[in-house]
């Protein structure tokens, strides 16, 4: 039985809320952006966004801690917030 969108996009608000704390301790926070073909695209915020170790959080940590509630999801990216897409 396959989960529906709304399933989904809650598991990852789930995944968020956890990795978040981390987020906030170091002066950051994290929210959703979109859900597309098992990609999904988050923002970072705050401290977040100047950090150099920002690529290996979204990896190691964000993606790792998404992957562990919806396996079938390939790749978490953020985006840029000066970017307009």
């Amino acid at each position: 039985m396959s989960q529906s969108q709304e399933q989904i996009i809650e598991k990852i608000h789930q995944a968020l809320d956890e990795i978040r704390p981390f987020l906030n301790s170091d002066g950051g926070d994290i929210s959703f952006v979109s859900l597309k073909e098992n990609k999904v695209k988050v923002q970072l915020h705050g401290a977040c966004v100047g950090c150099s170790v920002n690529q290996m959080t979204l990896k190691s940590g964000v993606e790792m801690t998404i992957k562990k509630y919806l396996p079938e999801i390939e790749s978490v990216e953020s985006i840029d917030p000066s970017v307009n897409d």
